[in-house]
């Protein structure tokens, strides 16, 4: 545990799965377990996981939180998204 209270064992997992409207889409999740190939950063004291595959697409990639009157939650600025969909959770390059 840290001074936080949060575990710090676990990171967040960044990933691109196929799906969603524009054919790859974008995945969030807390995870503890370190797999092969992973590649870690860390920015502002968290520490984010992506998979190879997965750093290929988002390499360059800015991960914003907004909790304005526009609405609230996380916006992927990916340089590779060819084209994107009207809700932005979704890309192609």
């Amino acid at each position: 545990m840290t001074d936080s209270g949060l575990d710090a064992s676990y990171f967040l997992r960044v990933s691109v799965q196929g799906g969603g409207c524009s054919g790859l889409s974008y995945n969030l999740d807390f995870d503890n377990e370190m797999k092969k190939g992973d590649q870690f950063f860390e920015d502002r004291d968290i520490r984010i996981a992506l998979d190879m595959k997965s750093f290929l697409y988002l390499a360059g990639t800015e991960l914003d939180f907004s909790d304005g009157l526009n609405g609230k939650g996380f916006n992927f600025h990916n340089p590779n998204a060819s084209r994107t969909c009207g809700c932005g959770e979704s890309f192609s390059v």
